[in-house]
């Protein structure tokens, strides 16, 4: 019990800073789409979605990496970090490298709304967007720098999880995104209130200041990140380019398997909303918009599972040696399926409470919002299967078999892309929906299978399958019987919370009493 209370104890801490984070950010979708047009809201998204994606091509999947080259050279912990950062900090040269100079093509890449064209023709950008080519230049000049910040902060973040400093760690991801959204309010409602009210320095304001520019959202998240690289100093001033070129090599293969690993799985997060954006022949900004606005309210599941996965990683290889470590495993997978159904149910019970985050302008465009709200039930069931996914994805970790999270991640990125491609043009982003669920599930089906053939770990699937099942039937009883009505709803939920206190009262009761 012991291992897993200490368990218990990490996924808290980095839990209570990551909700604390994320819920901040979350808040600033409600200030976004009522700031900001519905069309305007699928720029962010779709620049966002980019930007997850060139993340996990910079880090080179050098955090899993580095967690596991200090378990196989404990005594030599400073060469590890020294290796990985210098690895972190080449990617990124290499990056600026090859793409600045082709900054102009990626700005027209990435603009659906094809504001170059329609500018060398005469015509006006459309006024409700208010976006021109040059925008999308500075918006890639932005996130180029802000992807190369973020960068070298990762590898310093990591050794902090390494050492046991959860509490640092969350105060420095805190302090950004307040910093963030500081910013963001800053440009939103400070500055047009100042000039409003012509107080002093106004005039020289209004020289620079365009009002309902998306770009703010992007300067803010470039500040908060170079903030974010001052406080890591300590961390930084520590690293010495004393490298180990045969420990750098092996520390190479075997993070180029997690990086097309990690990218397929954002491929999965991410790639809908940029295949939205292409393949939609009208209003594409708008949907993106929407189905970017909607897909937040399951972003309270995700928090959940990403301080998950902050607190399992170093603990499952921390733990990998242990005599019990398979059935220490098996407990966690067990709680952790109970927690996610948990909100899973939860989140679908009070949706019309959580909708009111997403209100837009106007009644009409809160109505478009709002349209999207079918999406979500297969959304957050997409990120159940997720959660599950990262905990079994622990056997080819450990195993140091990292080429199966290749085969599992390529598999459900293809699944994402051909089926998107396919029922987009006629489903929009309700496609995009059932196609996330399926890729999630289809990649959780193969890790369980290959994973027990290949590093048997005891799961109780009966029981963790019960607990999925009932939490589907409730969800549907939820949003479609007795459509969104927040006293069923929530009653569902009380049934469905007693019933696991019951099944699991004795083993609960021991963990509270620890």
């Amino acid at each position: 019990m012991s291992t897993a209370k200490k368990f218990a104890g990490q996924t808290a801490v980095y839990g209570l800073s990551t909700i604390a984070s994320r819920s901040l950010t979350f808040i600033m979708t409600s200030v976004y789409t009522r700031a900001y047009a519905t069309a305007a809201y699928g720029i962010i998204t779709i620049m966002y979605s980019y930007v997850s994606m060139t993340n996990a091509v910079l880090t080179f999947g050098m955090e899993t990496t580095f967690f596991r080259y200090l378990n196989k050279h404990s005594d030599d912990k400073q060469r590890v970090y020294n290796n990985a950062f210098a690895s972190v900090l080449a990617v990124t040269l290499l990056f600026l490298l090859f793409t600045l100079p082709f900054s102009n093509y990626l700005a027209s890449f990435v603009d659906t709304s094809n504001t170059k064209r329609i500018a060398e023709k005469g015509i006006a950008v459309h006024s409700t967007l208010g976006t021109t080519h040059a925008d999308f230049l500075k918006y890639i000049y932005l996130f180029m720098a802000t992807v190369v910040v973020d960068a070298w902060c990762a590898i310093p973040f990591v050794k902090l999880r390494a050492d046991g400093k959860p509490g640092r760690y969350g105060a420095i991801k805190l302090t950004s995104v307040l910093v963030f959204v500081a910013l963001n309010l800053m440009f939103v409602y400070a500055v047009p209130f100042w000039l409003n009210h012509n107080y002093i320095g106004a005039g020289w304001i209004s020289g620079w200041y365009t009002k309902g520019w998306v770009g703010y959202v992007f300067v803010s998240e470039l500040s908060s990140s170079i903030i974010t690289l001052f406080l890591l100093l300590p961390e930084l001033l520590k690293i010495r380019f004393n490298l180990n070129r045969a420990m750098l090599v092996h520390m190479y293969g075997y993070s180029w398997p997690i990086l097309i690993a990690n990218l397929s799985y954002l491929v999965n997060e991410n790639m809908d909303k940029i295949l939205l954006g292409k393949l939609l022949p009208a209003n594409s900004l708008r949907d993106v918009g929407i189905y970017g606005a909607c897909c937040k309210i399951a972003v309270f599941l995700s928090i959940f599972i990403n301080a998950f996965r902050l607190g399992a990683e170093p603990f499952f290889f921390n733990h990998a040696k242990n005599k019990n470590a398979g059935q220490t495993y098996a407990r966690i997978m067990d709680y952790l399926i109970i927690a996610i159904t948990l909100i899973f149910v939860g989140l679908i019970a009070n949706i019309e409470i959580l909708k009111y985050f997403i209100k837009g302008r106007n009644a009409t465009e809160t109505a478009l919002f709002w349209s999207g709200l079918p999406v979500v039930p297969p959304l957050i069931l997409g990120y159940v299967c997720l959660g599950v996914y990262m905990n079994l994805s622990v056997w080819y970790k450990l195993s140091d078999q990292t080429k199966y999270g290749l085969y599992i991640s390529g598999i459900g990125a293809l699944v994402t892309i051909v089926l998107n491609v396919i029922f987009i043009p006629k489903y929009s982003y309700m496609a995009s929906a059932w196609v996330s669920l399926t890729a999630y599930t289809v990649m959780m089906i193969l890790s369980y299978i290959w994973g027990q053939k290949n590093y048997p770990i005891p799961y109780n699937l009966k029981k963790n399958l019960t607990y999925i099942i009932i939490s589907i039937i409730l969800v549907y009883l939820s949003f479609y019987v007795f459509k969104r009505n927040i006293f069923a709803g929530n009653t569902l939920l009380i049934l469905f919370a007693a019933y696991a206190f019951i099944m699991e009262g004795k083993q609960l009761k021991a963990i509270f009493k620890k």
